[in-house]
């Protein structure tokens, strides 16, 4: 693969990551209410909401809406360029793609509201196991399925048991979650999924030191870990692709 096909493709995926990032603030704000809400149907000047995907700014209303716009565009552009330098162009880097906005999206909601909804979280791990399926099938992929799905039982077990041994501090949403991250880090193996699982919880552990040597949080202060377990499987798998 040349110099001049890597770069073509990390413009490319970082466009397309732009793009995709450009219409999740609508997405984000009616997601981002509490647990045990409905989802949000208006503006905050009390415009209907049409659609779940679209920019920042309300049509009726003359300042943005629904939060940053620029946020979203900047961190899934980045995101999606740094897939494509690591995966090149193996056919599995479309899934990356496709599944890096939702990984966003849900980092946003819940670092908003401290909620990973249903709606995203399982159709995101069956999603990712559906489509690595699919690749299987395509010529010079170079990863596994079948650990792809034990990656996600496993990763998905193990947060279920910190789940049951502090519900306070583990939420079921995050379970959830962890069977989508099991799922693409276990594309490229055990390796893969161990960095991965590792990279959340120290990335976690050093926002949560962070927030308590600025005495900004105490000790107990709980945090969504949702962008945390996400960031590590981003981590993980820039270095399972970049590997394979």
């Amino acid at each position: 693969m040349s110099d001049h096909v890597d770069v073509a493709l990390i413009v490319a995926a970082a466009l397309w990551g732009a793009a995709a990032g450009a219409v999740l603030p609508r997405a984000a704000y009616r997601f981002s209410v509490p647990s045990g809400e409905e989802w949000r149907g208006a503006c905050p000047g009390g415009h209907p909401v049409s659609g779940w995907l679209g920019p920042a700014r309300c049509g009726r209303c003359a300042a943005p809406s629904y939060g940053s716009g620029t946020a979203p565009v900047l961190v899934t552009a980045v995101v999606c360029a740094a897939l494509a330098a690591a995966t090149g162009t193996r056919p599995e880097l479309g899934v990356w793609l496709l599944l890096a906005p939702v990984g966003v999206l849900l980092a946003v909601v819940d670092l908003r509201v401290r909620r990973l909804p249903d709606p995203l979280t399982l159709p995101f791990a069956g999603a990712a196991l559906v489509l690595l399926g699919l690749v299987t099938l395509v010529p010079e992929h170079a990863g596994e399925w079948t650990t792809a799905l034990l990656g996600a039982l496993a990763l998905g077990a193990g947060y279920f048991v910190l789940f049951l041994i502090n519900p306070n501090g583990m939420g079921f949403g995050d379970v959830k979650l962890a069977l989508g991250a099991g799922a693409v880090l276990g594309w490229y193996g055990w390796p893969t999924v161990m960095l991965g699982t590792f990279a959340g919880f120290l990335s976690g552990a050093l926002y949560g030191g962070a927030l308590v040597v600025a005495r900004r949080a105490g000790r107990k202060t709980a945090i969504p870990f949702g962008p945390f377990l996400i960031a590590g499987a981003f981590a993980g798998l820039l270095i399972g692709a970049y590997a394979a």
